[in-house]
């Protein structure tokens, strides 16, 4: 039964995020078409941005990296784990709210910490009233976190994969009441936020409710179990901060050009399609083998492991680099380009789509690296690595912005980006042959480069035969689909005819991750 679950699991979760990153692009292209890339947009963007910059330290991210391990081993145990759930709820909600009071109060320094360039226009104080209306969307998705924890710990995971779609599909409600009703549509979309992060938690609190753990309030208290979750989350706090200290240089670069923070968003969404799904498909079928071998001390499986996600990374990323690099105008006139967001627009969002994706494969190599230092328990040297990389994107998005205006920024991340990867490379060559790469991966990633170049050639080619098209109301959908079906057929038929890679070694380890 143990397998049949799991594979269930993996089903339900990979379902559920399927719909939340269709749902959610349909939600930024609509808020595009809507709000265009003016000031009102521009505030938007950082008032969703400031609650979901602290998420990441109190919700996702480092107390959900501590507290699900703990209620597991508890719940697995015999021992009180309801109990320890409602404490640790108690604890983080104290914390939150405190953060989320003092939001209020220091909201104008906030706005400026995030996007100084604002100051002195209508940018920044419509993005203090939006802060603060905004801002305490993060007590609630905090604790929507912590439930969805106690939710996948015990195996049910409907309801927390859910939750995100429910906070798309009330933005998209929103889009579609403001016209009718006559609301404003800047003012209808920020108090959206708070409210989605209300039915967030009360669809999986109710969740864990009839899974048996009521997580009711109660007052706080330190207890041992606390303190040991505190010292456990610090450590992923601090790097946490490292990742969110990166998207404050590229926001605050960005605020001083005029349009550019809302560019940067959109490209931002664009690339994160392809990166996203083939993260997920890495970290879901590859990468936990490559972890179980190195901590069994089978150093030449973890070499084979190594390779293949290393080699299904490479197949996977630059192809879609490629199209990023080669057809960016049409991905972004097509599904952007319509209301307030217009040809101006599209043309800066897509030299950002540009830049951003010839990033792809670093993004994504860093997920296939990491793990050689994890399974060694080894989380320092990554950090100090983060470090460094942080210091490459400071230095060329604020180096470069005088000379190359908003641009510095995504070129910053995606140097940084490449900067991390040979860092971890760097950094691995000393754990023997696990640390290497198998003649398969040699003799396959210069063709899947050969393959890319090719599907690339056809994309161009594609773009001046289609181009009529592409320009026109209906027929730039169906072009669109066109250069789509073009680069798919000439990667995959030029692939594996020249020997870059089979489709039975994808479906290989789906089997065996089975």
């Amino acid at each position: 039964m143990k397998p049949i679950r799991l594979v269930r699991g993996f089903l339900t979760v990979g379902g559920w995020t399927l719909a939340s990153r269709i749902l959610g692009f349909v939600r930024d292209a609509w808020i595009a078409a809507a709000l265009g890339t003016g000031p009102v947009a521009q505030a938007f963007i950082v008032a969703f941005a400031l609650p979901n910059m602290f998420r990441r330290f109190f919700a996702e991210g480092a107390f959900n990296m501590a507290f699900v391990p703990m209620f597991s081993k508890k719940l697995e145990g015999g021992e009180d784990a309801e109990d320890f759930a409602r404490d640790a709820m108690a604890g983080l909600a104290t914390v939150v709210l405190a953060v989320t009071l003092l939001a209020q109060v220091f909201m104008p320094g906030l706005v400026w910490l995030m996007a100084s360039g604002y100051a002195g226009d209508e940018r920044f104080a419509l993005s203090v009233d939006f802060g603060r209306i905004a801002f305490p969307y993060i007590l609630f998705i905090s604790l929507a976190a912590l439930a969805s924890g106690v939710l996948n710990a015990t195996g049910r995971f409907a309801a927390a994969a859910a939750a995100p779609v429910l906070l798309n599909v009330l933005f998209i409600g929103t889009l579609s009441l403001a016209p009718r009703l006559g609301w404003d549509f800047g003012t209808a979309l920020v108090w959206t936020v708070p409210v989605a992060g209300i039915a967030q938690f009360a669809l999986v609190w109710w969740a864990a409710r009839s899974a048996g753990i009521r997580l009711i309030p109660r007052m706080p208290r330190l207890t041992p179990d606390l303190r040991r979750l505190a010292l456990i989350a610090a450590p992923a706090m601090l790097a946490g901060g490292v990742v969110q200290v990166n998207l404050l240089i590229g926001r605050q670069v960005a605020s001083y050009y005029d349009a550019a923070v809302a560019w940067l968003y959109n490209a931002d969404r664009l690339y994160q399609l392809p990166l996203g799904v083939v993260a997920i498909a890495i970290g879901v079928v590859l990468l936990p083998d490559l972890s179980r071998r190195l901590k069994a001390g089978d150093e030449e499986g973890g070499r084979h492991s190594l390779s293949r996600a290393s080699e299904f990374a490479l197949m996977l990323t630059i192809p879609a680099s490629v199209a990023l690099v080669v057809i960016p105008i049409p991905l972004v006139s097509v599904l952007f380009e319509r209301g307030k967001f217009g040809p101006d627009d599209t043309a800066a969002t897509a030299f950002a789509v540009a830049v951003y994706g010839l990033g792809l494969p670093a993004f994504v190599l860093q997920k296939v690296l990491q793990p050689l230092y994890f399974a060694r328990e080894d989380t320092r040297r990554p950090f100090w690595f983060a470090l460094l990389a942080m210091v490459v994107n400071a230095a060329v998005a604020v180096g470069l912005s005088p000379v190359i205006g908003f641009i510095a920024a995504a070129l910053a991340t995606t140097l940084a980006g490449w900067a991390m990867v040979g860092f971890l490379w760097w950094g691995a060559r000393g754990m023997g042959i696990a640390a290497t790469f198998d003649d398969r991966f040699h003799r396959r990633w210069p063709r899947i480069i050969a393959a890319s170049a090719f599907m690339g050639l056809c994309l161009w080619l594609g773009t001046v035969i289609l181009g009529p098209a592409l320009g026109m109301a209906f027929w730039r959908y169906v072009a669109l689909a066109a250069l789509v079906g073009i680069g798919v057929i000439s990667y995959f038929g030029s692939g594996a005819m020249i020997g870059a890679f089979r489709l039975s070694d994808i479906t290989g380890n789906m089997r065996r991750q089975r």
